[in-house]
C-alpha cells in the first residue's frame, strides 16, 4: 500500500470518528480504495436505490464482470417487485424497459418471464416466487446473497475491509510531529501553546518566556490543577510532551497533556511521576484518601460458605448468576447456590470407568492416591462443566439446572501426567473441551463422542495456561508454557501462527474482558515477581503495565476482569482492583480480613458478585448493591409440604420409588447427600474403583412435593372465527410468536395473526388484543384431503417451516405442502394407506421431514425432490410422537405401543429402545397416544401420556423423573413445556388445566375451565390440546372440542403464575 493511499485511509478514519459520514463516502467514491458495505447494505435495506447504484458504479460497471451484473441485476430485480407488489404497473413497466432492458439479451427467458409477472394480480402465483414475503424480509435475503457475490467479485475483493488501525492514527501521528518539533525548540517552553498546525510550532525566544510564565502562574502559591502533569511518567527530562487531544481547536496548553506511549513492564515510575506507587506491607500508601471504591465494585461481604475441603478452582455459572461451582485440592466438587449459601451436591473424586485409563495413571494411584483438581469451569451455555486434575484426567458433566442435578458425560484420559487447565470453545458451531498438561501437549475433545480432534505440538515446556477467543468468525486459543513462551493456534493441524514472549517468562494465566476485545495476562515469576499487563492483540506487545502488585510474591497471583471495566488480583492478604484504562491501583478490598497471601477470586458474569478463598478453607461472597438485591431477590424453597395439599388436588399423586439412604439420581449421578465414606488405606486400588452399577441407579429419583398446589388466576381471550370447524386436534404458535395455527378434525386450517399497534407494540401473541383470523384475498382456505370412510380416521397431523412460510400437514390421506402466505396447496404426496399420523421437519434441512406412519414405520423423506430416503422399523403400533436433538444427533420415535425408540439421526440405525413404566391397574385405553418433546438442552425429553408426564434422558433412555395421574383424576389429554422449560402445560379431560414445575414434575397451580371458559361453552366444550408460546414463558394456547382456540396468560398486574391473595372475612 503507497503512502498516499495510507493518507487516505487515515482522513476516512478521521471523518468517521468526527462524524462526518457524508464527506467520507464521496471521498470513498472518488479514490474507488475502499467499499462501505455497512453504507451499502443500509441503502438497500432502506430502498434508496438511486443512492445505491451511484455508490456501486464508482467501484464497477453493469457490464464489467458477471458478478457486477448480477449485483445491479438484482437489485433493479427488487425495485421491480417492489412496484408489482404495490400495484404500481406504470412504475413496474418503466423499470422493465429502461433498467431491466440491459439484461435482456444475456437471458432472454428470464426477460421474457418478468414481463408476463405485469399480467398477474398477486405475482406471488408465480411458483419461483411463491415464498416471497414482505418488502424488507426479501431486501435482507437479497443483501445476503449481494454480500456473497461483493465478496467473490475481484473487482471488489479487498476493498470491502478497512485496514486495521489503531484509534485516532492520523492524531497522533502529528502528535509525534509536534512532540518532535517541540524537542528541538531553541528554548522550550515547559508550557508552550498551539494556535495553529498550518505551520511548524516554534517555543518564542527567552525574552517572551518569562513574560509568558508570569502571566500563567502569578502567584508562586497558586496550586497547580490536578490535571496538569509537567513531566510524563516516562520521561525525567524532556520538558513537556503533547497527546491525542491536540487536534480540537482553540489554543492548546502542552503542559496539561501527557504522554501515551508504552508502560514499562517493571511499573516503576520516574522522579517525575506524581502518582507513584510503592508496594508496602500495609498498603496504607497504596490508595490515595481522597479515592473513593467504585459504587458498582463488589466491596460487602453477603455470605461465608463453609468447604469441605482447601478450594482451588472456582466458576459462576455464565447464566444462573449465583451459582458457584467449586473444586478442591482433595479432588472433590461442590456446587453451591450462594443464595441461600447452601451446598446443592458435591462429587469425591472417582475413577468412571477402568478399562479406559491408562494403567500408568492407575500405577501412580497406587502408590500416591492423592489427587487435586486444577481447574474447574462451566461451558459458555451452562449445560456442561468440566474438571481437570492434577494427575491425567479430564471429566465432564452435564448439568440440568431445571431439575438441579448433574450426570457423567465423559471421561477423558487426557495427558500424561498433569493436567495443567481446560476450557471450552465453539470452532464451526460444534463445542470443544481444550486441555493443556505437563506433557507439553494441547489436545480438543469432541464434548459429545470424547474423540480426540486435534493435539498441538510445540511447546518447549509444559503447558500451563489456556485462553480461547474469537475473532471474525475465526477461532483459535491462545496458550502459555510455563517459561512464558505463548503461543496462538487455529483449530486445524498446521502448528502455531505466532510465538510471543509473556512478561517475566514464567506462569501466565490470559483473559479477556467481556465483551472479548480486550486481552489481558498475569504471570508471576520464581523469584515471586508479578506482571498484571493488557495486550496489543493485532502487534503482540505489552500496552498497558498495571502496577502495585508485590514484587515478592509468596505465590501465584490469580485475577479476574469485570464488565469490561475493572481488573482484579489477589495480592497481599488483600484483592487489588484496577480500572482497565488506568496503570494505578483503584481500590483495594480486604474483605473483612482474614484472606491467604495470594487469594484465588472470581466474578460472576454481570460483574455483581465477586468470590474469594479465605484461610480455614471458607469462601466468600462480596456483593454491590446489585448484587446485594440479587441474593435477596432469588429464593429457593426446600422440604416436604405434602400434608398442606388442597382437597381438590389430592387425588394427584407423585410416583416414588424407594431408594437406599444414599440418594441418587439416574446413570450414576452426582449424590444429593453422601454418607460417610469408610477410610482407605493408601496404595489400595480401591481407591480408584468406578463406582458399582447397582440397580439402584437405574431407578427414579425420590419425589416429594415441594410446595402447595394453589388455584390461579389468568386472562383469557376466545379467538373468533367466521370459518366453522370441528375439534382442534393440532395446535402451535408461529415461530415468530405473532400467529397460531389449529388443525381441525375435519382437515380445515386456521391461522391467526397479531399486528402492531398501540395496545401491542411487539406485535406479538397476546390477551390484550384481538387478532386477525387471517387469509388471502382470493378467500382460499388450507384444507386437507379427508379419507372417504370414518373407519380409516386418524389423528392428524402438521408441522411449520422455521421461517412460518410453509406448512405439511395430513388428516388421514395425502400429506399436503402449503405455502402460508397464499393459503396455496404447493404439492400433495404419499397417498394412504398408510396414514402420516406425526410429522416433523429434519432441522439441519428444511426440504427434508420425518413421518410417523400408521402401519408404525417411520419414513425420512425429501420433499424437494420427492425422494424417500429410509424407512424405519422398531416400532409395533401407530406412531405418535416425533422429536429431534441436533446437539445428539438423534431422533426420538413414540407409538401407540407405549415404545420410545432413539434412531441415529446420521446413519438412521435404530439405538435403543424402552417401554413406558405404567403401574398395574392404570392400563392405557386402546388409542391412547404418546408425545414426546425435546428439553431446550436437547439432553432430556418429556413423555406424554394419558396416565403419565415423564421426563428421559436420551442417551441411557433412562426416566429421571415420572408423574403419574392418581386414582381419580381425569387423564392427561395433552402437555408441553414452556418455552424455557421451566414449567409444564399439562390439560385435563375434565378441563382443569395443571401448570407443573418442570425441575420436580410436581404440580403448582391449577386452572379450571370456569377461568377461561364461559358457562356457556363449558357447558359442552373441553379442552384437547395445548401449546406454549415460543418466547413468552407464561403464556400458552388451547384447542377445544368445540373448534375454538383460547389464548391464556397470568394476570397483568401479576406477570407469573401465582396464587391469589387470601381474602379477610
Amino acid at each position: 500500500m503507497s503512502l498516499s493511499k495510507d493518507l487516505i485511509f487515515l482522513i476516512l478514519q478521521f471523518c468517521d470518528e468526527e462524524n462526518l459520514k457524508r464527506t467520507a463516502h464521496m471521498l470513498e467514491q472518488e479514490t474507488g480504495y475502499f467499499f462501505d458495505m455497512k453504507y451499502f447494505e443500509d441503502l438497500v435495506l432502506n430502498g434508496n436505490w438511486e443512492v445505491a447504484e451511484k455508490y456501486l458504479l464508482s467501484f464497477t460497471g453493469v457490464e464489467d464482470n458477471k458478478y457486477s451484473t448480477k449485483i445491479y441485476f438484482e437489485i433493479r430485480k427488487q425495485m421491480f417487485l417492489e412496484a408489482l407488489d404495490k400495484h404500481d404497473h406504470a412504475v413496474a413497466l418503466d423499470i422493465l424497459r429502461k433498467d431491466l432492458k440491459v439484461f435482456a439479451q444475456s437471458n432472454k427467458e428470464l426477460y421474457k418471464e418478468m414481463t408476463q409477472l405485469l399480467t398477474l394480480d398477486d405475482f406471488r402465483e408465480h411458483g419461483s416466487l411463491s415464498s416471497y414475503g414482505d418488502t424488507m424480509s426479501a431486501r435482507k435475503q437479497m443483501m445476503n446473497e449481494l454480500t456473497i457475490v461483493i465478496e467473490a467479485n475481484p473487482l471488489l475483493r479487498g476493498r470491502t475491509k478497512f485496514p486495521q488501525i489503531n484509534k485516532s492514527r492520523l492524531r497522533r501521528l502529528i502528535n509525534q510531529s509536534l512532540n518532535w518539533q517541540h524537542l528541538h525548540c531553541s528554548h522550550p517552553h515547559p508550557q508552550p501553546h498551539i494556535d495553529t498546525l498550518f505551520t511548524d510550532h516554534k517555543c518564542p525566544g527567552p525574552d517572551h518566556l518569562q513574560d509568558q510564565l508570569n502571566v500563567e502562574n502569578p502567584s508562586p502559591s497558586t496550586p497547580m490543577p490536578e490535571s496538569i502533569l509537567p513531566v510524563s511518567a516516562k520521561s525525567s527530562c524532556n520538558p513537556s510532551t503533547v497527546t491525542e487531544t491536540v487536534i480540537s481547536g482553540g489554543a492548546m496548553n502542552l503542559g496539561n497533556l501527557t504522554n501515551q506511549e508504552p508502560e514499562s513492564l517493571d511499573g516503576s515510575t520516574d522522579c517525575g511521576d506524581t502518582s507513584k506507587i510503592r508496594s508496602t506491607a500495609t498498603l496504607n500508601e497504596v490508595v490515595s484518601p481522597t479515592k473513593e471504591t467504585p459504587y458498582d465494585l463488589p466491596v460487602t461481604v453477603e455470605r461465608i460458605l463453609a468447604m469441605g475441603s482447601s478450594p482451588t478452582s472456582m466458576d459462576f455459572h455464565p447464566v444462573q448468576q449465583t451459582l458457584l461451582l467449586v473444586g478442591n485440592n482433595a479432588g472433590g466438587i461442590e456446587l453451591w447456590n450462594v443464595t441461600s449459601a447452601k451446598k446443592l451436591f458435591t462429587r469425591q473424586f472417582m475413577v468412571w470407568e477402568l478399562k479406559t485409563i491408562s494403567a500408568m495413571f492407575l500405577e501412580d494411584m497406587v502408590k500416591n492416591p492423592h489427587i487435586s483438581v486444577n481447574r474447574i469451569l462451566w461451558s459458555p451455555d451452562g449445560l456442561l462443566f468440566g474438571v481437570a486434575y492434577s494427575k491425567n484426567l479430564v471429566q465432564l458433566y452435564s448439568y440440568h439446572y431445571s431439575r438441579n442435578y448433574a450426570e457423567k458425560h465423559l471421561e477423558i484420559d487426557a495427558h500424561d501426567g498433569i493436567v495443567n487447565d481446560l476450557a471450552f470453545a465453539k470452532p464451526y458451531n460444534k463445542l470443544v473441551a481444550i486441555s493443556c498438561g505437563d506433557d507439553k501437549l494441547i489436545q480438543v475433545w469432541d464434548t459429545v463422542t470424547g474423540t480426540k480432534q486435534f493435539t498441538f505440538e510445540g511447546h518447549g515446556a509444559p503447558v500451563y495456561s489456556l485462553c480461547p477467543h474469537e475473532n471474525e468468525n475465526i477461532h483459535f486459543v491462545f496458550s502459555i508454557s510455563t517459561n512464558g513462551q505463548m503461543k496462538a493456534w487455529l483449530f486445524d493441524n498446521m502448528g502455531s501462527r505466532i510465538t510471543y514472549d509473556a512478561p517475566g517468562l514464567c506462569r501466565t494465566r490470559m483473559s479477556y474482558s467481556t465483551d472479548r476485545k480486550r486481552l489481558f495476562s498475569c504471570g508471576t515469576d520464581k523469584d515471586g515477581g508479578s506482571y498484571l499487563v493488557e495486550w496489543n492483540q493485532s502487534e503482540g506487545f505489552v500496552m498497558r503495565n498495571y502496577r502495585g502488585l508485590c514484587k515478592h510474591a509468596s505465590g501465584e497471583v490469580r485475577f479476574d476482569t469485570s464488565n469490561n471495566k475493572f481488573l482484579a488480583a489477589g495480592d497481599e492478604h488483600v484483592i487489588k482492583v484496577w480500572d482497565m484504562d488506568n496503570a494505578e491501583i483503584l481500590a483495594v478490598i480486604d474483605a473483612d480480613g482474614g484472606l491467604p497471601a495470594n487469594p484465588y477470586i472470581c466474578f460472576n458474569k454481570e460483574g455483581t458478585l465477586l468470590a474469594v478463598f479465605s484461610e480455614h478453607n471458607r469462601t466468600k461472597i462480596l456483593a454491590n448493591h446489585r448484587g446485594s438485591q440479587l441474593l435477596q431477590t432469588f429464593t429457593f424453597v426446600s422440604g416436604d409440604s405434602s400434608e398442606f395439599l388442597t382437597e381438590s388436588l389430592k387425588k394427584l399423586a407423585v410416583n416414588s420409588i424407594p431408594l437406599p439412604a444414599k440418594a441418587r439420581i439416574v446413570g450414576g449421578d452426582i449424590p444429593v447427600a453422601s454418607s460417610p465414606q469408610k477410610e482407605k488405606a493408601p496404595g489400595n486400588l480401591e481407591n480408584v474403583i468406578p463406582e458399582k452399577s447397582v440397580e439402584q441407579n437405574n431407578k427414579l429419583e425420590t419425589q416429594s412435593i415441594s410446595k402447595i398446589v394453589e388455584v390461579s388466576r389468568c386472562r383469557s381471550l376466545q379467538l373468533t372465527s367466521k370459518v366453522e370447524t370441528k375439534k382442534i386436534r393440532r395446535l402451535l404458535h408461529t415461530n415468530a410468536g405473532n400467529g397460531i395455527l389449529a388443525l381441525a378434525e375435519d382437515g380445515i386450517h386456521l391461522h391467526w395473526r397479531w399486528s402492531k399497534n398501540d395496545s401491542n407494540l411487539r406485535g406479538k401473541a397476546t390477551t390484550k388484543c384481538v387478532p386477525q383470523l387471517w387469509q388471502p384475498k382470493s378467500g382460499l382456505l388450507m384444507i386437507n384431503d379427508l379419507p372417504e370412510s370414518k373407519v380409516d380416521l386418524v389423528s392428524p397431523c402438521f408441522c411449520l417451516s422455521k421461517n412460518d412460510s410453509y406448512v405439511i400437514s395430513a388428516s388421514g390421506k395425502m400429506v399436503s405442502l402449503f405455502n402460508m402466505l397464499i393459503f396455496k396447496k404447493m404439492r400433495s404426496f404419499m397417498p394412504s394407506p398408510p396414514a402420516a399420523t406425526c410429522i416433523v421437519f429434519y432441522p439441519p434441512d428444511n426440504n427434508i421431514i420425518a413421518i410417523g406412519m400408521d402401519d408404525s414405520t417411520i419414513l425420512i423423506y425429501n420433499v424437494r425432490v420427492d425422494e424417500m430416503i429410509n424407512k424405519l422399523k422398531g416400532h409395533s403400533k401407530r406412531i405418535s410422537g416425533l422429536a429431534f436433538s441436533t446437539m445428539l444427533n438423534v431422533l426420538v420415535s413414540s407409538g401407540l405401543d407405549a415404545q420410545i425408540v432413539v434412531w441415529d439421526s446420521v446413519t438412521w440405525e435404530k439405538k435403543n429402545n424402552a417401554f413406558l413404566e405404567i403401574s398395574t391397574g392404570w392400563l392405557p385405553s386402546e388409542l391412547s397416544e404418546t408425545h414426546v418433546q425435546f428439553d431446550k438442552d436437547e439432553r432430556h425429553f418429556l413423555v406424554v401420556h394419558e396416565t403419565q408426564l415423564a421426563i428421559y434422558e436420551t442417551t441411557k433412555l433412562q426416566c429421571v423423573k415420572q408423574w403419574v395421574v392418581g386414582n381419580f383424576c381425569a387423564r392427561i389429554s395433552h402437555a408441553a413445556f414452556s418455552c424455557d422449560t421451566e414449567l409444564l402445560y399439562a390439560v385435563m379431560r375434565d378441563g382443569i388445566v395443571l401448570i407443573l414445575g418442570a425441575s420436580d414434575l410436581l404440580p403448582r397451580f391449577e386452572i379450571d375451565p370456569s377461568a377461561y371458559l364461559p358457562q356457556h361453552i363449558r357447558s359442552h366444550a373441553y379442552p384437547l390440546v395445548v401449546a406454549a408460546h415460543p418466547q413468552k414463558a407464561n403464556q400458552f394456547a388451547l384447542g377445544l372440542s368445540d373448534g375454538g382456540v383460547v389464548i391464556i396468560e397470568p394476570m397483568e398486574s401479576e406477570g407469573t403464575w401465582t396464587a391469589p391473595l387470601p381474602v379477610d372475612n
